[in-house]
């Protein structure tokens, strides 16, 4: 049985962003627990997305740009969702050094978009506005970040998701402070795992260099992230979906939930690296000599005591079993051993029978 069944079963969901990394993984995690779901995107890539190899039916999807705020409410109008889960985003911070305005135009406006468009919902329904854990000011600090700390962001990919959230509390205090709507924000840390191909991220990166033989390039070697495996967090956001729908008393209405892995978790982008080692075989990797002055962060963490506390949420996977998890999918893609609806669901099932706390 796939977990959390029973809450999602014929429910009506939406999800916005549902064709990408997380998004994909999220829509089949549902599908398979029997849910109506509808997708909106304005993206339907053909070749290196996990969405489209997955070649799910009965899914209901939408070409529909957040950032055209009379489309999406009509839509979400129309459709009348118990959940919506809002993914949609431009979600690279490289890229978003080389559109910027596309980057805050997407992610700030476009979350201010679904936001207006609540506004006229009538049905009950449960909200979960995925931002980033890089909303939050980085000082490059030892200690996690907790919810309650300072946003912010000198990248525009930053910079666009502390937006998002100022433009989230600005709108639950004085537009959506309705019984009907419960909303809740979701932060997440460096979400890895197979059926990611995006350009500028060091597994799908590396993936694409080893399958053709070629050294992966390593840009920031000594860099610390909070390495998550995709599944630890999408678990994260359906409970928390689950318990905004349980919450009569709205305690959880507009509050913000870290979901990051253990201290353990976060390791330099080498260690990363050599860790995929111990599950392939003949691969290498070079440091870039890059004199690219773009800023990325070297030292980010999470502090999810939080979730843990009120959620019940704690991650269930160490660092070898994330790697694991992940190596395991690229490596039946790339030797073809199972179609990627078959390797995802073999990955969602096994993970799923890890999960022992109840809700």
């Amino acid at each position: 049985m796939i977990t959390y069944q029973k809450y999602f079963k014929n429910k009506k969901v939406l999800i916005t962003g549902h064709t990408g990394f997380k998004g994909s993984w999220l829509t089949l995690w549902l599908k398979l627990m029997g849910a109506n779901i509808f997708g909106v995107s304005n993206s339907y890539p053909k070749k290196n997305n996990h969405f489209s190899a997955l070649k799910l039916k009965g899914i209901k999807n939408y070409n529909l740009d957040i950032c055209e705020l009379q489309k999406l409410k009509k839509l979400i109008f129309k459709i009348k969702p118990d959940f919506i889960f809002h993914l949609a985003a431009q979600s690279l911070v490289k890229k978003s050094y080389k559109f910027p305005l596309k980057t805050f135009h997407s992610n700030s406006v476009g979350t201010l978009n679904l936001l207006e468009s609540l506004r006229s919902l009538k049905n009950n329904c449960s909200v979960v506005l995925i931002t980033s854990d890089k909303s939050y000011k980085n000082i490059e600090t030892n200690r996690g970040y907790k919810e309650e700390d300072v946003l912010g962001g000198e990248d525009p990919y930053s910079a666009s998701k502390a937006c998002a959230e100022l433009i989230i509390t600005s709108y639950i205090k004085n537009f959506i402070n309705k019984k009907n709507i419960n909303i809740a924000v979701a932060r997440a840390g460096n979400v890895i795992g197979g059926g990611d191909w995006s350009d500028d991220r060091i597994i799908p990166d590396s993936m694409k260099s080893w399958s053709v033989g070629d050294k992966a390039v390593i840009r920031n070697p000594s860099s610390t992230r909070p390495w998550q495996f995709v599944l630890e967090v999408l678990r994260g956001y359906l409970i928390l979906s689950i318990k905004l729908k349980k919450d009569n008393q709205r305690k959880l209405f507009g509050q913000a939930f870290n979901f990051g892995p253990n201290s353990k978790q976060n390791k330099t982008v080498i260690s990363l690296v050599r860790e995929i080692k111990k599950n392939f075989q003949n691969i290498e990797w070079k440091i870039s000599k890059s004199t690219n002055k773009i800023k990325e962060s070297r030292l980010l963490r999470l502090n999810s005591s939080k979730s843990s506390k009120i959620l019940n949420w704690q991650p269930i996977l160490n660092f070898e079993k994330t790697i694991n998890f992940t190596s395991e999918w690229y490596m039946n893609d790339l030797k073809k051993k199972k179609n990627t609806y078959e390797n995802s669901k073999s990955i969602l099932t096994n993970y799923c029978s890890l999960i022992s706390k109840k809700i």
